[in-house]
């Protein structure tokens, strides 16, 4: 028995026979009709029943299914920063988050095409209260954040996973994903949790708690959409909190935002590596901070490369002039592109209640606003 068995992957003896308990899954089965839909069922299904590894399974299976969602629901996927990353060397990477499963899966799809470590990747037990999903999770190296626990219990849960991920990074070899902030970014606003920094700090043994981060490689990502897929299911999520209310989730909300940001509209979709961060966290650990303020620091760093860095498209510019009632990014779309985009929130929202509209304008604005404060960061810095 490992201490990390209630949150992690399979390991590689594990899958063969993890494989044959879903075999004949009518959701795996869905799966693999559309990843190979002129292959027969038997084709697939016999590669799988001589599949024993996990990177077999996310090669053969997850990466083709997942060319298939591009090819499908978007206009392409486009990249940069990969070129800085060495082969055989663990990051931990740190990202804003937008989509459920396309996130991490999508930087695993790059990873690999670039022949570099992929990662094993956080993901909140929420998500995979189903068995299958339970399992395809545990198949595509992901390890779980328990959700939903308080007090002593939370502390537990987050020394747990810090370990975990600091096993992955420094004995194993293996990259880690984990978002920038618990869950989702819900109105484009991606910052930083100094809670999330903290988190990882719990495996560190010495008293200086932040000189962690000077073992791990850490590396802000940026990845944006044109079209988010899941917009206007985050919106009654927004509206609840612009009112100030208590937000209660739908019992199938969690696994209808999962379905929608696969297979939703997204166009164009760019991820960015932002540069490995071990010089300026070699110069906030020198500081004489304290370790809150050093955690402050590196979250600061973290969101203004991550700002930086974000791939802005017509539809961000676009939400930014009709939020603010302007014309300052006009040279940045056309007037079909904001035609297109407008329809889009005609079809989405209740044009009629200024606060709905507000809210979903917000979503793909708030990025334009961060881009300029982080620009404006590096350059008084």
């Amino acid at each position: 028995m490992s201490k990390f068995d209630s949150i992690r992957p399979f390991y590689d003896a594990e899958a063969n026979p993890a494989i044959m308990q879903i075999l004949e899954d009518p959701m795996l089965e869905a799966m693999m009709s559309f990843t190979f839909p002129h292959d027969r069922t038997q084709l697939w299904k016999e590669l799988m029943r001589h599949t024993h590894s996990l990177r077999d399974f996310q090669i053969n299976f997850i990466y083709p299914g997942l060319m298939k969602v591009l090819e499908k629901s978007s206009d392409g996927l486009s990249t940069g920063g990969f070129e800085q990353l060495e082969p055989n060397t663990p990051y931990l990477f740190i990202s804003n988050h937008r989509d459920i499963i396309l996130d991490t899966s999508l930087l695993n799809a790059c990873l690999y095409e670039n022949g570099l470590v992929m990662t094993t990747s956080a993901i909140g037990d929420n998500l995979i209260k189903k068995p299958f999903l339970h399992t395809l999770s545990r198949l595509s190296r992901n390890f779980a954040i328990k959700r939903g626990v308080s007090g002593r219990d939370l502390f537990e849960s987050s020394k747990l996973v810090s370990d975990y991920i600091s096993q992955s990074l420094l004995k194993e070899n293996r990259s880690v994903w984990t978002a920038q902030r618990e869950g989702r970014t819900k109105d484009g606003n991606d910052i930083t949790q100094k809670g999330v920094l903290k988190m990882l700090t719990l495996a560190e043994e010495s008293k200086d708690s932040f000189s962690y981060f000077e073992k791990v490689n850490v590396v802000p990502v940026s990845i944006s959409y044109e079209y988010d897929p899941t917009d206007m299911l985050k919106m009654p999520e927004l509206l609840a909190k612009a009112r100030d209310e208590k937000y209660v989730k739908s019992e199938n909300e969690d696994f209808l935002n999962l379905l929608r940001g696969i297979m939703g509209t997204k166009k164009r979709i760019h991820i960015q590596v932002n540069k490995i961060l071990n010089s300026e966290i070699k110069e906030i650990s020198k500081s004489e901070l304290s370790q809150s303020d050093k955690l402050n620091q590196l979250a600061n760093l973290i969101d203004r490369e991550i700002w930086t860095g974000y791939k802005l498209w017509p539809s961000n510019y676009i939400a930014h002039d009709l939020l603010y009632g302007q014309n300052e990014y006009a040279n940045h779309y056309s007037e079909t592109e904001k035609a297109d985009f407008e329809r889009r929130i005609a079809s989405k929202v209740n044009t009629a209640i200024p606060e709905e509209v507000k809210s979903y304008l917000a979503m793909y604005a708030n990025p334009v606003n961060n881009q300029k404060l982080g620009i404006e960061s590096c350059q008084s810095s």
